[in-house]
């Protein structure tokens, strides 16, 4: 690599770096002041930089948003992402445990951007709408893969759907009010998916 090449390189990862590092403050700032109150100079201010060099980074501050939710999506599918290389048959509780323990700990820790993902947004902003909404279609992905089932299946789909409507909702509430230890709360959603699952991956057995 010639030293101009070097150079280029060094530059493009502090670019990087930068923006990671501003996204990440747009993350804990947008988790606890709506779009509407948190204006560019504030953000430019927390960020202590000028308003023109936060420019540079981002075109305008919705931009600036929608980089956020992405990375807070980002965020959510990578580090709630389960090995499943050992996983019995479905509906496999102790796989379902792992997975629903690895989430809940991510939402525990990140909770504000946990909020932020689930409920931010630009009032109807498509993009942001799209990024939430293909998030929640990546996860259910992963059910439909895990337990094999086919597009073919649109009831069993829209039962996985609603069953993670569930537990994105029940998540939301303990993070905000922590009734329960982590513990407590991952032993009652393995409970309630021991009863649910086998009704919704067959449910003319039940």
């Amino acid at each position: 690599m010639s030293p101009v090449t070097a150079a280029h390189a060094r530059t493009r990862l502090q670019v990087d770096e930068r923006r990671q590092q501003l996204i990440e403050l747009g993350l804990e700032l947008f988790g606890h002041q709506t779009y509407d109150e948190l204006s560019i100079d504030e953000i430019a201010k927390k960020a202590g930089i000028s308003k023109g060099l936060l420019y540079h980074y981002f075109p305008s501050k919705r931009a600036f948003y929608v980089a956020a939710v992405q990375e807070a999506a980002r965020q959510l599918l990578e580090e709630t992402n389960v090995d499943e290389s050992t996983a019995g048959p479905p509906p496999d509780m102790a796989l379902a445990r792992t997975a629903l323990r690895g989430f809940l700990q991510w939402a525990h820790r990140r909770r504000v951007t946990f909020t932020f993902l689930l409920r931010g947004g630009v009032g109807t902003d498509p993009e942001v709408g799209a990024i939430v909404e293909s998030t929640r279609r990546a996860l259910l992905d992963r059910l439909l893969r895990r337990f094999g089932v086919t597009k073919e299946d649109p009831g069993t789909r829209l039962r996985l759907r609603g069953w993670l409507g569930f537990i994105e909702g029940a998540t939301l509430d303990w993070v905000e009010t922590q009734d329960l230890d982590l513990d407590a709360f991952c032993d009652l959603l393995v409970q309630m998916a021991g009863v649910i699952l086998p009704n919704v991956l067959n449910p003319q057995a039940g």
